[in-house]
């Protein structure tokens, strides 16, 4: 088994002090790796403080990649608001690192490409990149790059984060926006390859503009909103799964577009006017066979039913005449009328379901009129099926 090795300047078991001198852990660190006799290192994770000198950072890591490194962890914690900047020469050239995680106090300058041949996988966690140029010539340099993982502050540093990556399978991008900073940011993601998509956290910035990936097969987008200059459900059209927990009124809902591939879907109903994103990917969907509508809350105070107002399809959609298979219902509020018009349309009109499932609100078994309200319902419900006779019907309670 190739060796794997951890150093954390945070830990000393000998003088059970917190507070170690960095270049103590410096030395610690170079003389391990140094005597140290494996020709390949299976992973090293060094955890460290920004003040570190950057040449010992630069020692470590041309240590590892002498050593054939396959997995390198930097995780530089904060000290006095200082960084760490990497020494952009160490990754002019690299054939063996196949995983990268960098962390925190780091920044990051590429004023040249890279070239990471084998990397696979780069994680990229609140670091600081110079410049735009300095983002590119780092996703550029990795040809075999699949999976990719950035939380960042989007008015922390550059002002657009490009991700131009052509091998790219899978991206997960979660934006921390915090007050203040450098303008609002935005996104340009140009990855053909994609096949999974998360995106998290985009609330007030710029842009988002998004290459359509035709081999997209799943999606998630949740808690977007307020984006000036953006095409995020329009570049999805192709994904076979979606899971949206927006509101279709913080965010352009594509008309005239077919999900002509999608095949399950997931909306979250404690969402603004949630029921109409519904509408639209009903209509838009014709191959949908999974439905699934969920509130993870199961909150009490959702808006007042007055101010909701639902208007189902004129017609009923293809997608329920001919392929809805599976609807399940996660919290579902059986006392809001307006959640029972929703439910009894897609019963009455979904001719192909096999099963559906509710999950209310547990009610305590003295409550007994609620408990006897709910079952009236339930059987209600029950009723309206198309074909009660191959629909398995299930109602849970959470």
């Amino acid at each position: 088994m190739l060796p794997k090795l951890k150093f954390d300047c945070d830990f000393n078991p000998v003088l059970d002090d917190n507070n170690i001198d960095p270049h103590m852990f410096s030395e610690n660190v170079y003389r391990s790796l140094s005597l140290h006799k494996a020709p390949v290192l299976e992973s090293l994770h060094l955890s460290f403080e920004g003040r570190t000198d950057c040449s010992d950072v630069g020692i470590w890591i041309a240590t590892a990649f002498a050593r054939c490194v396959r997995k390198l962890v930097l995780d530089s914690f904060y000290q006095e608001d200082q960084t760490v900047t990497l020494p952009s020469v160490l990754f002019s050239y690299n054939d063996t690192l196949e995983i990268l995680k960098l962390k925190c106090a780091i920044d990051l300058e590429f004023p040249s490409r890279v070239c990471l041949k084998s990397l696979r996988k780069l994680y990229l966690y609140q670091v600081h990149f110079k410049d735009e140029d300095s983002v590119s010539n780092l996703l550029c340099g990795c040809p075999s790059l699949e999976d990719l993982v950035v939380h960042r502050y989007s008015n922390a540093d550059v002002a657009t984060f490009t991700i131009a990556a052509p091998s790219l399978q899978r991206l997960t991008i979660e934006d921390l926006r915090q007050e203040g900073g450098y303008g609002n940011g935005g996104y340009v993601i140009n990855a053909p390859a994609l096949k999974y998509l998360n995106i998290n956290g985009f609330i007030d910035i710029e842009s988002c503009l998004i290459d359509k990936a035709l081999e997209l097969v799943e999606a998630k987008i949740s808690n977007v909103s307020d984006i000036a200059n953006e095409n995020i459900l329009e570049s999805l059209t192709s994904a076979k799964r979606l899971i949206l927990h927006l509101s279709p009124l913080e965010i352009k809902v594509p008309t005239g577009k077919s999900f002509d591939q999608l095949v399950c879907l997931e909306l979250l109903t404690h969402e603004r006017e949630w029921w109409n994103l519904l509408s639209i990917m009903l209509d838009s969907s014709p191959k949908l066979q999974i439905l699934k509508l969920t509130d993870f809350y199961l909150r009490d105070n959702k808006t007042n039913p007055d101010e909701r107002k639902w208007n189902p399809p004129k017609c009923a959609p293809e997608c329920l005449l001919f392929h809805l298979e599976t609807f399940v219902w996660i919290g579902y509020e059986w006392q809001r009328g307006d959640e029972k018009e929703v439910a009894t349309y897609i019963l009455e009109n979904a001719r192909r379901l096999k099963k559906v499932t509710f999950s209310t609100k547990r009610i305590e078994g003295e409550k007994l009129e609620k408990l006897e309200k709910r079952r009236e319902m339930l059987n209600e419900l029950a009723s309206v099926l198309w074909d009660s006779n191959s629909c398995h019907l299930v109602f849970e309670s959470t």
